[in-house]
């Protein structure tokens, strides 16, 4: 059996391509709750805009901030809804990585327990190797 592990190749592959989804998804999860926050001070900074018209012209330009600040939010939450998108995406991209590089990962525990148990069983032919051939010649020397 080969000492070293025949997948490590394809394994650090997969452990690149794992650990390139968890960044994604980072950046993904950074993004979400970027614009979450945005979202949460525009609807903020909307209630705090004062109510009160005292003539037309104030009223316009509140009609008018109120307008804009309607698109602005809906340009937020459109923006928010594609970062919860992309986050769910990064979440399965990861996921999926993820489970492929975990049956990899088995695979070379598995290797490497059967090699430390080659080793041992090496080992210890060697030593019953040698008590034997100690037994051996002591039988002989008495018997002369």
């Amino acid at each position: 059996m080969a000492r070293t592990f025949p997948l490590a190749g394809l394994l650090r592959l997969r452990q690149i391509e794992k650990d390139h989804a968890a960044s994604d998804l980072a950046a993904a999860n950074a993004l979400r709750r970027d614009a979450g926050d945005r979202q949460a001070s525009a609807l903020a900074a909307l209630h705090n805009v004062p109510v009160d018209a005292v003539d037309a012209s104030s009223l316009l330009a509140m009609a008018a901030a109120r307008a804009s600040s309607r698109s602005m939010l809906a340009d937020l939450t459109a923006l928010t809804a594609r970062a919860e998108r992309e986050a769910d995406d990064a979440q399965t991209a990861f996921s999926a990585a993820k489970a492929k590089a975990v049956g990899l990962e088995k695979l070379e525990d598995r290797h490497r327990s059967e090699m430390v148990a080659l080793d041992l069983s090496t080992e210890q032919a060697a030593i019953d190797e040698v008590a034997t051939g100690a037994w051996v010649r002591e039988r002989e020397g008495n018997e002369r």
